[in-house]
């Protein structure tokens, strides 16, 4: 079985080369992994003691920052190395000061893996969330490098749990330990015999719960806001968009929208402003005019939608109305923000459960997205209590990152 994925592995990386040419964000994949071993050999020395994190995605990279920051801190000596496979995550975080080399992951052949890990000869090898590369997690294994997955979350549909899956679970089996998200995952992995686990909670909690002890002051989202509601709609992609489109168009004078798209390209964000009838700026433009005129906001810049967060007062979250997944609820919530997202979220176990608390709700279309926002919007008192519950919500599920780097450091003692 280990000869055929490698087989595989080795036609889809033929076939990632022909798709690149025609993909822009292809051509990044391919291209940033040309550079990957020059860029170790210039920053990762042999004497170097390093601790590697592998991170699909931008999200993921998230989740994994308080353990970064923790790890630096009791082990100040160990240099922190991150590897993406994605390029959104790379394009976003390669200039991060919380590591000291940061590189795309080489596709997961068997020399790569023997290569990539000869080259940086890691203490610990941190997976956050999931990606289970199975010639990486068999290099280390081999290596005797301990291996963890942090914030893990598994789900019965995987190919682990299938009767075709030996494979993959033997390199399941290699992680030395699991700290996951909840306790069906738990359950899930001691049913084909893996008991290395610990239901920690996800890491992201204690990460965005350090976000409203720092200062999110901006002045601009200030002046535009002034006394109005604000929506906040953080990372909407058309599918949510075309969701929204009539509330906003129908909303009274008094509620003002901050809309920040997942993706900054001009013609699309000039193809939604088409469709809106309320008097609307883009962030590009604020210095020409008055601000507080306006209703509507489009923010066309990457950066702020975190801070930006603090002055919503309702939040609708993107990602969930179509197939690319569900964005980050929990950056709002801390904030104490209702939630409003799309009926794609299955997959997405803390917008179940806050859904389950009734701090969150999920619409299928725009009839039920009117209906929701009106509501929260028009009724002040059920707005509050729905913020404080997704406040709570975050405050109540901190301590990962704790659990975490307690096992860090008996580890590397």
């Amino acid at each position: 079985m280990r000869t055929f994925y490698n087989v595989i592995i080795y036609l889809v990386s033929f076939g990632l080369h022909i798709a690149a040419l025609f993909s822009k964000k292809l051509a990044l994949f391919i291209s940033g992994r040309k550079d990957v071993f020059k860029i170790l050999e210039k920053k990762i020395s042999a004497a170097d003691k390093t601790i590697w994190f592998h991170c699909a995605s931008l999200g993921e990279f998230e989740q994994g920052v308080p353990i970064m920051e923790a790890v630096k801190k009791i082990k100040p000596n160990h240099k922190i190395i991150v590897s993406f496979f994605s390029p959104s995550g790379f394009e976003n975080k390669k200039n991060t000061p919380l590591a000291d080399a940061v590189v795309y992951l080489p596709i997961d052949t068997a020399i790569n893996a023997r290569k990539f890990i000869s080259a940086i000869t890691p203490t610990l090898a941190i997976f956050v969330k999931y990606e289970f590369w199975p010639n990486y997690l068999f290099e280390l294994q081999k290596k005797n490098i301990p291996t963890l997955l942090v914030s893990g979350v598994f789900r019965k549909n995987q190919i682990f749990f299938k009767s075709y899956g030996g494979f993959m679970r033997r390199a399941l089996g290699t992680f030395n330990h699991f700290f996951l998200q909840d306790k069906d995952s738990e359950t899930l992995l001691k049913g084909i015999g893996i008991k290395q686990t610990t239901v920690s909670g996800d890491t992201r909690f204690d990460r965005v719960s350090h976000q409203i002890e720092i200062d999110n002051t901006l002045k601009f989202a200030a002046e535009f806001k002034q006394n109005s509601v604000c929506i906040v709609c953080g990372s909407t992609w058309q599918e949510d968009e075309n969701v929204l489109i009539d509330y906003i168009n129908s909303a009274p004078d008094t509620v003002k929208f901050i809309i920040a798209p997942h993706k900054i390209e001009s013609d699309k964000i000039a193809a939604f402003t088409t469709k809106i009838v309320k008097k609307t700026v883009l962030h590009s433009a604020i210095d020409e005019v008055n601000i507080s005129e306006y209703n509507v906001l489009i923010i066309d810049c990457i950066g702020l939608l975190t801070k930006l967060y603090n002055y919503a007062d309702i939040a609708y979250v993107g990602g969930a109305m179509g197939k690319t997944g569900l964005h980050n609820i929990l950056e709002p919530a801390t904030f104490g923000v209702p939630i409003v997202i799309g009926k794609n979220f299955d997959a997405f176990p803390e917008a179940i459960r806050l859904r389950d608390l009734a701090g969150l709700f999920a619409v299928k279309n725009a009839a039920e997205a009117n209906e929701i926002l009106s509501k929260l919007v028009n009724d002040e008192h059920f707005r509050n209590k729905t913020g404080m519950i997704a406040g709570h919500f975050v405050n109540n599920n901190t301590g990962a990152t704790k659990t975490i780097v307690n096992w860090i450091s008996h580890k590397l003692k």
